[in-house]
């Protein structure tokens, strides 16, 4: 039986929902935490295994893998005209420190799915088909999030990216040449003709809904800081309370502030403090110096900058009323982003071919669509994860919602095969 018919479409043809499952699981060895979850940051022994799985996978199947000068590699699927640029699919095989089995792994080990499909069942394409592994989408080894693909976006120079350190003074770029994955194609020179991105939705509103699929059409508006607060460190004992210079006190009003500016500008508006270092964090010592993190995020880009406005105001005023001094520095600014219609609508219109309950829907994370959006026309597939946990050790996806993504991926994929 033929798996094409006179349109170009799949077909019947389906991916294999049980080597998709097996595959999730066995790349969670690769870092796998006692509770169920995944420590693999970017750049790592554990990442460098699961990168040496993904070539040996991909091979298998009969493609070529290559890799740039960032680390982001590439699994190619000749097609009939190899001389087009390829149809991508993609997404991160890093996680956060207590990171789970499905965040960026799913895209990746989906796409690998489509791969076998086409390859099992012969099926030709005009273009290239290509899957892409990005290094530090996650950005929780190497601030900020995204870092290679913002650097084959054009957004970030290599040259910052492969300067960039971790909290222990490691740069990126030894680290990248550490596991052997620094390559001679510079990033930013391989062709790219269109870009998909399935991806747990790491929030609840497909599970409420009672829906199997996302169709993403865009990204919210985000920026991260980190402030830097200094007081004076002294003896907790000795030091009365009026002439204390408390950073870690005054860096819990300011972490209070970032509630409250997010509470206030809007029902879509968000705002974190995910990291925070107490310094000399020691039980009789009275905190000298406070390092943290923040995290605002919104559709609306010009509410992202009225929630930064205030921050400054208010951590500006707290730290001049303690007689602390204080730095401020934007570490990542990435605005909110649409996806290109006809690449969305090739995912609404095989989800419904499918029979699959949809919804459309904006993502409130950031991912690599966001900056490859900028390079080509782009869209992301969300499935559900269980509560809308994500960045989290019990992380949770139903294996046959998965499967439901990697379908939809797989038609969206063949459409745009056909179509550009």
């Amino acid at each position: 039986m033929s798996t094409q018919d006179a349109s170009g479409a799949v077909g019947n043809v389906t991916v294999n929902g049980t080597k998709l499952w097996d595959d999730i699981l066995e790349t969670a060895r690769f870092g796998g935490t006692p509770k169920g979850g995944i420590r693999r940051l970017a750049l790592t022994e554990e990442d460098r295994q699961v990168r040496d799985w993904f070539v040996r996978a991909c091979e298998a199947l009969g493609c070529t893998v290559s890799h740039d000068s960032m680390g982001n590699q590439f699994a190619r699927r000749p097609g009939r005209e190899n001389t087009l640029p390829p149809i991508t699919m993609g997404s991160h095989l890093d996680t956060q420190p207590t990171g789970g089995k499905f965040d960026g792994i799913v895209g990746v080990l989906g796409g690998l799915a489509v791969l076998r499909t086409l390859h099992e069942t012969g099926r030709e394409t005009r273009h290239p088909i290509e899957l892409i592994n990005w290094t530090n989408e996650e950005g929780s080894r190497f601030a900020p999030a995204m870092l290679s693909s913002g650097v084959f976006a054009g957004v970030f120079t290599e040259q910052e990216a492969l300067d960039t350190k971790d909290r222990e003074g490691v740069r990126f770029g030894d680290a990248l040449e550490g596991i052997g994955y620094r390559g001679a194609e510079s990033c930013g020179a391989h062709p790219v003709a269109a870009y998909f991105e399935l991806h747990i939705e790491q929030g609840p509103i497909l599970e409420v809904e009672h829906k199997t699929i996302g169709i993403v059409t865009g990204v919210q508006g985000m920026r991260w800081y980190e402030v830097t607060l200094r007081g004076q460190d002294a003896h907790a004992g000795s030091t009365p309370m009026r002439l204390r210079a408390d950073a870690l006190v005054t860096a819990a009003r300011m972490i209070d502030a970032v509630q409250t500016i997010a509470l206030a500008h809007g029902p879509d508006s968000v705002g974190t403090v995910g990291l925070i270092e107490n310094r000399p964090n020691s039980r009789n010592v009275i905190p000298g110096e406070v390092f943290f993190t923040v995290d605002f995020r919104d559709p609306d880009d010009r509410i992202v900058q009225k929630m930064e406005e205030a921050f400054y105001a208010q951590a500006s005023d707290l730290a001049e009323k303690a007689g602390l001094t204080l730095e401020i520095e934007r570490v990542w600014d990435t605005p909110a982003v649409q996806f290109d219609p006809e690449c969305i609508a090739s995912v609404a219109r095989a989800a419904e071919t499918l029979g699959y309950p949809a919804q459309q829907i904006v993502s409130g994370a950031g991912h690599d669509a966001t900056y490859m959006a900028q390079v080509a026309p782009t869209a992301m597939i969300f499935v559900p994860c269980a509560g809308g946990l994500s960045h989290n050790e019990e992380e949770s996806a139903e294996p046959d919602d998965v499967t439901a993504g990697a379908n939809v991926l797989l038609r969206a994929v063949l459409e745009a095969d056909s179509r550009l």
